[in-house]
């Protein structure tokens, strides 16, 4: 994949991830405050205690993968973008198309 191209995807990706954060965040605050934690029964504290480990999830989620596309960006200013960081081979276009931030070849690919 060409830099053009490569810088393309991953500002389109930060763009999403952004988008997407900024969505969840508008969905209203998940983590009950102490007034309605002792205003609800045990039913709803559990399922407050779901939403809240839902929301912490997503948000986690969402700083993994920006932090991901900025190392993704960096290895692109660098030179190193679309090389396997484990082996140094290159990482083949349609992987690249898939996941723009990956630094790993198939061979080497996360969980694996």
């Amino acid at each position: 994949m060409d830099d053009a191209r490569a810088r393309a995807a991953l500002t389109a990706e930060l763009e999403r991830i952004d988008a997407d954060a900024a969505a969840h965040r508008q969905g209203g605050p998940l983590r009950p405050d102490e007034a309605d934690r002792r205003a609800v029964d045990a039913a709803d504290q559990a399922s407050r205690a779901t939403e809240t480990m839902e929301a912490d999830l997503v948000e986690s989620t969402l700083r993994e993968q920006r932090v991901r596309v900025e190392a993704a960006l960096g290895r692109l200013d660098s030179g190193g973008y679309g090389r396997c960081t484990v082996c140094g081979r290159e990482v083949d276009d349609e992987r690249l198309e898939a996941r723009p931030e990956t630094d790993r070849c198939r061979d080497h690919a996360e969980g694996r």
